[in-house]
């Protein structure tokens, strides 16, 4: 969470007091507001609002019929709910490297394409860009669709087009630890009308055939869901927090670029490449090293000046060598509801071993996180960059 207040606590205010805060109401609006208003800001033709990333990215993977039978290729490294999210829908996620920029590898993902691939998900994971470019164009040979995650990348770009709006649907977070945030919630956007319209019943199948007219045009035959629904709470703090969102973005990549400028260069710490710098969120400045050990050196020098530091390696979940109910292949309490144990899956791409995506672990390793402040003045910036410098 980097700036919350007086706007967002009057928000809540309003719509608490409007005593009609259910999501479909008709007083404040406020979550119908947010979905305009987040449209209009990312350039997607709609939009819905979720409890979280996680619901938004099943969603988005209902909307493109991705079920049992189907595999769905992620990167090694990202938070756990991107693969969990595909077991969720009864698929199977098939694991591939991330390259040098820490997202998924094209070169790898062409390896891992198989006649039952329906998706990749590129995770656009710190805010750092995917190669969105080469994923297009294999989803253009190969047919099969793109699924952003761009939960940690709120506000995103690549090439001048926001992130979660490059593929097929795209996902974001709005939890606490996300560029702006409502304690929890998602999103989901699409440029296609059937994926929303999956994605509408399947999100709040309980309600949507009950509360206004939220079904007035959809032609896709209403099913069983689950229910994602957020109040209007949630909607009216969002609305606050996207009018923070570009000074919040500014700043972090302002600070960012000022302290990359003072501890990188010749002589000095490596930029880890990014395949977009400029779009790039700028919440984290990632070092690169030649070796593990020159990583862990420099990590202790920035402790001993007090400096806080990540080497992304070491981030739990986020790494699939972690993901305990994929790696076990612990898909669902009961058996039958178990995508690893489901017929339709035999023979697919789940062979998973802990050594089985080298160069991601070994980049992780490598590699060293400082975590950006949008509040930093330069005289900070001039502090922490004489303690890595020194």
């Amino acid at each position: 969470m980097y700036r919350i207040g007086q706007e967002e606590i009057d928000a809540v205010a309003r719509a608490i007091m409007t005593r009609d805060f259910f999501k479909i109401n008709g007083s404040g609006k406020e979550v119908l507001h947010f979905e305009e208003e987040w449209k209009a800001t990312v350039g997607a033709e709609y939009a819905l609002t979720m409890t979280s990333g996680f619901g938004a990215l099943c969603s988005a993977l209902i909307g493109l019929g991705i079920g049992p039978g189907d595999e769905v290729i992620v990167p090694a490294y990202t938070y756990i709910a991107s693969a969990l999210a595909v077991i969720a829908v009864g698929a199977i996620p098939v694991i591939a490297e991330v390259n040098e920029t820490l997202t998924i590898d094209p070169v790898d993902v062409e390896k891992k394409i198989s006649e039952h691939t329906k998706a990749v998900m590129p995770v656009h994971i710190q805010g750092f860009p995917s190669d969105m470019d080469a994923l297009k164009a294999l989803a253009a040979k190969y047919g099969f669709g793109i699924v952003e995650d761009a939960c940690q990348a709120d506000g995103g770009m690549y090439k001048g087009q926001y992130l979660g709006t490059i593929g097929n649907a795209g996902a974001y977070s709005f939890n606490y630890f996300k560029v702006i945030t409502a304690g929890e919630g998602g999103a989901l956007v699409t440029n296609d009308r059937t994926i929303y319209e999956r994605a509408l019943i399947y999100h709040d199948a309980g309600a949507v055939a009950f509360f206004g007219d939220q079904l007035n045009g959809i032609e896709q035959p209403l099913f069983g869901g689950t229910e994602f629904r957020v109040s209007d709470i949630i909607g009216a703090i969002l609305r606050e927090q996207l009018k923070k969102m570009p000074g919040i973005l500014s700043d972090l990549r302002r600070n960012r670029d000022a302290l990359g400028a003072l501890v990188c260069g010749e002589g000095k710490a490596v930029w880890a490449p990014s395949n977009d710098i400029a779009g790039d969120c700028g919440t984290t400045l990632a070092l690169r090293f030649e070796t593990a050990e020159e990583c862990r050196a420099y990590q202790q020098k920035c402790r001993d000046g007090g400096l806080g530091t990540t080497v992304p390696i070491d981030t739990g979940k986020h790494v699939y060598t972690n993901w305990t109910q994929i790696m076990e292949k612990k898909g669902a309490l009961h058996p039958a509801m178990d995508p690893f144990l489901m017929k339709e899956n035999q023979g697919l791409q789940m062979n998973y071993t802990m050594d089985m995506c080298p160069k991601t672990l070994d980049l992780l390793s490598r590699t060293l996180y400082i975590g950006i402040s949008p509040e930093w003045t330069e005289e900070d910036i001039a502090h922490i960059a004489s303690i890595m410098n020194g």
